[in-house]
């Protein structure tokens, strides 16, 4: 019997470990002038507590809910689920401090944005970022 919950406890324990090792990490990227950032700060932009990166003002942009980077970068970030995320952006606009970044629908969409606009933060994993010149990765989660 011992053997047996060594041997569920092994699998258990390794689960989470053998999904971090599949999954690609996820990069905070920024317009060519954003400085590099601590993960931190990320999570500060994203909450919206702070609207610049090193004196320099940033816009922050997130993917669509459901997206499985959105879920990713929230849970690895902020510690947030979806239904957190959202719970807290409707506090924070109610009592007029904010309102959540914008929201685009692909990963493509978001290299685009950002790359083009002068001040814009987003994430997308490593995976995406193979093959793209001219990143400017402000971050690593």
């Amino acid at each position: 019997m011992n053997r047996r919950h060594f041997l569920l406890a092994g699998a258990l324990g390794a689960a989470p470990w053998a999904r971090a090792q599949s999954e690609s990490p996820l990069l905070v990227i920024g317009h060519a002038g954003v400085p590099r950032v601590d993960a931190a700060t990320v999570a500060r932009l994203y909450t919206g507590r702070a609207i610049e990166a090193d004196n320099q003002p940033v816009t922050v942009y997130n993917l669509a809910p459901g997206h499985v980077l959105r879920n990713r970068f929230l849970a690895v970030c902020l510690q947030f689920d979806e239904e957190r995320y959202r719970a807290y952006w409707t506090v924070r606009r109610h009592v007029g401090k904010g309102a959540p970044p914008r929201e685009l629908t692909s990963v493509a969409q978001m290299l685009e944005v950002v790359t083009r606009t002068p001040g814009a933060v987003g994430y997308i994993d490593a995976a995406s970022a193979a093959g793209q010149t001219g990143l400017n990765v402000i971050c690593r989660l």
